[in-house]
């Protein structure tokens, strides 16, 4: 949140302690929360808040029934792991760590908030349109900043003050540490936050992946990847991103499954493509080991640290750029090699479709579109491209980018018995292990030959 500080007013308020968490929880005037509409993100969140029916339902209770709205949702619970009780039922809260610190839960209610003050401040309801995600509406928060604090500085004795806008009362909750004084005491708060906030959101049944964001497994990844390909990955639930993040996960284990560490995760090839869920699974397990992360934040949030863990993760990250340009040139290898590629029946050819075909992690425009069951066997073949060092951290042997350029054909046409086996079926091509061994293999062989 920035600013890390904000103060937040009660109508009416209760403390509740327990261990080392206290709870202040009551009822908050909408006036009263611009403060944290003006700082929140939703960062401490593991789900991000997205626009829909939730918010629409939210809307709509607002709109209609103001007066009970306080009694139809669960309001927003924040995290803090310092505050000040000031006078009339207002509390001043610092936020020290955004990553566990914020808006904890009820994200769709924050933005259902934010969207209901931003269309009174312009006197627009088309304004709602606009807002898909959390990071829209906080672009267009910020852009009617002048709006909105025109409409915040109207006091109640005013003729246009907007009592439909500002006079609702919301569920607030917020969590601090039981003692500030006892430091054991806010460190079992710090270390217990986010794992109060991982039961909260479990009612909504949070993915795995989103679990794992939320912990810090994908930090590595994450920094490895191509900075415009990391900006469209749903990291989270209601993220908004076009790519998913169980298929980056599931092309990790490539570089993955190169490591020889202790009780590694066994993963057939095929479950790239056939068993992401396992794929997102065995990652979190393996992430998860003590000789692969530690804690940090308290014990919920992970830092990975193994340098041969570390080492595959940002190999990992060339695997997206890498499945495009397969994905993109294997239709020319197919051809090079005497095929006719566009009378496949699963091809689709760019000229003939609506919209423009691309590749799905870079967007480049391709000439045809066609199931990634075809390639997948390509892409694992990349494994075979990955050399262990002495110290168990891995490495290309090459560089792929030219390998693919210079054997692409060669490989392509020893593959070319698999997919008439299947008669291109992406299904059966996709899921059958013995595709998957040949092409490691013919990558094997074309490496050999290029070294010796």
């Amino acid at each position: 949140m920035n600013p890390n500080t904000v103060i937040v007013r009660f109508e009416t308020v209760a403390e509740q302690t327990a261990g080392p968490v206290r709870r202040i929880v009551g009822f908050a005037h909408a006036r009263d929360l611009f403060g944290l509409l003006d700082s929140a993100d939703l960062e401490a969140n593991p789900r991000s808040a997205k626009a829909g029916p939730v918010t629409d339902s939210i809307l709509e209770s607002i709109t209609e029934t103001p007066e009970t709205f306080v009694f139809k949702t669960k309001g927003i619970l924040v995290g803090a792991s310092s505050y000040e009780k000031l006078q009339r039922n207002r509390y001043r809260l610092s936020f020290e760590n955004t990553k566990i610190e914020g808006i904890l839960d009820g994200g769709h209610n924050t933005l259902a908030l934010g969207t209901h003050i931003l269309m009174r401040a312009l006197g627009d309801n088309a304004i709602k349109r606009k807002i898909r995600t959390w990071s829209n509406f906080k672009d267009l928060w910020e852009e009617h900043r002048d709006e909105i604090e025109e409409l915040r500085a109207r006091k109640t004795s005013h003729d246009d003050y907007d009592a439909d806008a500002l006079d609702f009362l919301v569920p607030l909750e917020i969590l601090v540490p039981s003692d500030l004084e006892d430091e054991e005491s806010t460190e079992a708060f710090n270390s217990s936050l986010l794992s109060i906030c991982s039961a909260r959101n479990n009612n909504v049944q949070l993915t795995l992946e989103t679990k794992a964001a939320k912990k810090g497994f994908y930090e590595v990844l994450r920094s490895a990847l191509p900075k415009g390909i990391e900006k469209r990955v749903e990291w989270k639930s209601n993220d908004g991103g076009d790519v998913k993040v169980r298929d980056l996960i599931a092309l990790s284990w490539i570089p993955l499954t190169k490591l020889e560490l202790e009780d590694m995760p066994k993963l057939l090839p095929q479950n790239i493509y056939r068993n992401k869920g396992e794929c997102a699974k065995l990652f979190d397990e393996l992430m998860s080991r003590d000789d692969v992360s530690k804690a940090t934040d308290g014990e919920y949030t992970r830092e990975v640290y193994s340098k041969q863990v570390v080492s595959a993760l940002k190999l990992a990250g060339a695997l997206p750029k890498l499945y495009d340009k397969i994905y993109r040139d294997f239709p020319e290898a197919y051809k090079a090699n005497g095929g006719k590629f566009g009378n496949i029946n699963v091809v689709k050819i760019a000229g003939n479709m609506r919209t423009q075909p691309t590749t799905y992690f870079t967007e480049e425009e391709v000439d045809y579109s066609y199931p990634d069951g075809l390639i997948m066997p390509l892409v694992y073949g990349l494994k075979a491209l990955i050399e262990v060092g002495d110290d168990g951290t891995v490495d290309w042997a090459t560089d792929p980018e030219e390998f693919l350029d210079e054997h692409l054909a060669v490989i392509v046409r020893k593959y070319r018995p698999v997919l008439d086996a299947f008669r291109f079926d992406p299904q059966k091509v996709g899921k059958n292990e013995g595709s998957y061994d040949l092409i490691y293999d013919a990558f094997e062989t074309q490496l050999e030959r290029q070294s010796a």
